[in-house]
């Protein structure tokens, strides 16, 4: 039986109306809501730095058009200078839209590579995906709480080249609506310091004094699968919490389970075949 379509699938028009919805009720979400936003930035950092990482920002992403790469650059670049040096207090939360704002044309902003529909599209403002992904990545390794997160969840679109990161830890964010979030529950200062380079964003955390714990995220039991004649991308990804002082795991949480179904050529691949079992 054909999927009965939804409103905003009906047309460019309706997608739009729905959009203008969901913003709206966002809007009034966030100003009527007792959550405190981060606002405060500081041109002094804080001394400690509690994990860092550098994201290529011209990867290598299957045949994806290169002006979107050169694009992506030109919107990192615009967005960078919004949360560089943000400082979040203890019961602040940050918002990446509240601080980035539209990511529009009126904006400077430029067309770059989105997804839309479980496939590589793309629009203006593209590629703000990686900023998120490497402030999710930051924050998994810290004692700060993730309140919204959003996944490109169900497949997976390019094949890995020099992966860092374990596939599954990215996020999706679309203005305002699927914002990227995290809350300060602890009793000091964080701040967040994110600027671009020619090859690369970089992401520094910070804190006034050095942690008790460390964090270490692992993905474990990785294979693909042929499932009714469908490729799939399987694994648990882990975060471990441990004591700087014994090198105890006092905690192992499964953060994510995946199951993604592989969108490119996979001839290359080791594949467990489920169907002939």
């Amino acid at each position: 039986m054909k999927r009965r379509k939804l409103f905003c699938e009906i047309s460019p028009l309706t997608y739009k109306i729905s959009t203008c919805k969901c913003r709206l009720v966002r809007f009034l979400q966030d100003t009527v809501s007792s959550e405190i936003f981060a606002k405060t930035k500081c041109r002094e950092l804080l001394p400690v730095v509690v994990y860092k990482h550098n994201s290529l920002i011209r990867r290598r992403l299957g045949n994806v058009d290169l002006q979107l790469q050169e694009n992506k650059a030109v919107n990192l670049s615009i967005a960078a200078p919004k949360v560089n040096n943000i400082v979040i207090a203890p019961g602040e939360t940050f918002s990446f839209w509240q601080l980035v704002g539209n990511p529009n044309e009126k904006n400077g902003y430029k067309t770059g590579l989105t997804i839309a529909g479980g496939k590589p599209s793309k629009d203006i403002g593209g590629g703000m995906c990686q900023f998120t992904n490497l402030i999710h990545w930051m924050i998994l390794h810290s004692p700060l709480d993730i309140v919204e997160h959003h996944h490109h969840d169900g497949v997976d679109l390019f094949p890995d080249f020099n992966r860092v990161v374990p596939f599954g830890t990215g996020t999706s964010i679309l203005y305002n609506y699927k914002d990227y979030r995290f809350k300060n529950n602890t009793d000091r200062h964080f701040q967040l310091v994110v600027y671009t380079t020619d090859e690369y964003l970089c992401g520094e955390l910070r804190t006034t004094q050095p942690l008790e714990h460390s964090y270490h995220i692992k993905a474990e039991d990785e294979f693909f699968s042929r499932e009714n004649g469908i490729v799939y991308r399987n694994g648990e990804v882990f975060r471990s919490v441990i004591d700087k002082t014994s090198g105890n795991i006092i905690e192992k949480k499964l953060i994510k389970t995946n199951h993604a179904q592989v969108m490119y050529d996979t001839s290359s691949l080791e594949i467990i075949d489920t169907d002939n079992r």
